[in-house]
């Protein structure tokens, strides 16, 4: 218990030692709080080398392969059996280029094969008011299904269980769980679904069906929530039913777009960390910004940690759809900011602190263009460039993380927050017992 003086007990104080890093935890294992993971879609099916797979087995905590990757898999699994891999499937389309001469190939993008469908079950494509089957505008060879017909749900997940669990997958990565009925088709609704409530309730249904066949089976389900900070309380309806959720689009839409704070736009996106992170779930985001672009990274990096505990993850993308080789890895994922002391607050008006015990993310979520505001900080942290830094200055759409020197145990472990000296804690955080300066 700590004195009121404000001092550690002698005996604590005598085996602090001082370091900038802790023992990193295993990519598979989960990351310990303040430190960053990140994922891998390698959904192209470009080669990968043996030099490759020795390095992101071991530093990408999820990685999601297609379905006949299984080799690959195999890989990634001896050089790290405790690695999450996951198998692509989409929920809601059939793939018309994966059947040929008749016959769907032995391993599917979807979670049924088109030929099948179109034999056996016609019924489940989705139509217009017309009568007109309906297809996925931009992406040729995807036709939508009827996710609320019951046998549908039920072929769909006993195959994607099957077929995942015989390949040696941990979980799936379930695409398209939409939230418009127009979605894909712009202006054009199913007939049977023609409003997005109808439409929604009938998505909630398949992650329900969904999610009893995965745990059963012992499978793990991540869903592509996309667009979700644009339907209120939609990450929670549909994140209930899986294991973790990724936003393909997270705050950067573009280096020359980033998403400042407003109703469905930063504190949204944030939140849906902060949802998950309370059901202990993971949570994927993914920016999308040109290489090198370190304004941009280090913006949607400190929103990150804004309120994650731990079972976050991020990996940028600088073109759509680009999903062949590892994306960048950072210096700044090695990093390890220590236990987080409070909830992420206003220090001014949209800009956001969020304190560790081994450093501070900072966030101006301000419009871009907006003036720089300037920050003091209540001790010396050293920046992203190794500089030392008592105070820091932030335009709008702008982040950074900061490190400070971390009391550790001699076992290695970091102090949690109350056990720190007062003098490392900002002063607005202190307890009451203890003077401020």
């Amino acid at each position: 218990m700590l004195e009121k003086t404000g001092r550690l007990p002698k005996v604590l104080l005598a085996f602090l030692l001082i370091g900038l890093a802790a023992p990193v935890a295993e990519a598979g294992e989960g990351a310990p709080v303040g430190r960053t993971q990140s994922f891998w879609l390698h959904l192209n099916s470009t080669p990968v080398s043996d030099a490759t797979i020795e390095i992101e087995a071991k530093r990408r905590a999820h990685i999601v392969l297609n379905a006949w990757e299984g080799d690959l898999l195999k890989k990634l699994k001896a050089v790290n059996p405790k690695v999450k891999v996951y198998v692509y499937k989409d929920l809601s389309s059939t793939r018309s280029y994966a059947c040929k001469r008749g016959k769907d190939d032995e391993h599917l993008p979807a979670g049924l094969g088109y030929c099948d469908v179109r034999k056996n079950h016609p019924e489940w494509f989705l139509e217009d008011s017309r009568g007109n089957e309906l297809s996925y505008s931009g992406y040729e060879g995807h036709w939508q299904m009827d996710i609320g017909n019951p046998e549908y749900r039920k072929a769909w997940v006993n195959n994607v269980v099957a077929t995942s669990k015989s390949t040696g997958f941990d979980g799936v990565f379930v695409d398209n769980a939409l939230y418009t009925c127009d979605a894909y088709h712009p202006g054009v609704c199913p007939a049977k679904y023609p409003d997005n409530a109808s439409f929604q309730a009938a998505y909630k249904g398949m992650l329900a069906e969904m999610r009893c066949g995965f745990a059963a089976a012992g499978l793990l389900s991540v869903g592509n929530l996309t667009n979700a900070r644009l339907q209120a309380g939609g990450w929670d309806a549909y994140g209930a039913y899986l294991d973790g959720a990724f936003d393909e689009w997270w705050l950067a839409f573009s280096s020359a777009r980033l998403l400042e704070d407003y109703p469905e736009g930063w504190r949204r996106q944030v939140a849906e960390i902060a949802v998950n992170e309370a059901n202990n779930k993971m949570t994927w985001v993914q920016p999308h910004f040109d290489a090198g672009d370190s304004k941009a990274f280090r913006y949607a990096l400190a929103s990150l940690f804004m309120t994650t505990s731990g079972h976050a993850a991020i990996a940028e993308i600088a073109k759509t759809d680009g999903y062949g080789d590892p994306t960048p890895w950072h210096p700044e994922y090695d990093w390890h900011l220590g236990h987080p002391v409070g909830a992420y607050r206003a220090v001014a008006s949209k800009v956001f602190r969020r304190d560790f015990t081994c450093g501070l993310a900072l966030v101006n979520a301000n419009p871009t263009g907006s003036p720089a505001v300037k920050v003091p900080l209540h001790r010396a942290y050293q920046d992203h460039e190794g500089k030392t830094v008592t105070s820091v200055s932030l335009p709008g759409t702008t982040g950074v993380l900061l490190r400070a020197n971390c009391p550790a145990t001699p076992s290695g472990s970091l102090l949690p927050p109350e056990l720190l000296p007062p003098d490392l804690l900002p002063p607005d955080l202190l307890p009451p017992q203890f003077p401020r300066p």
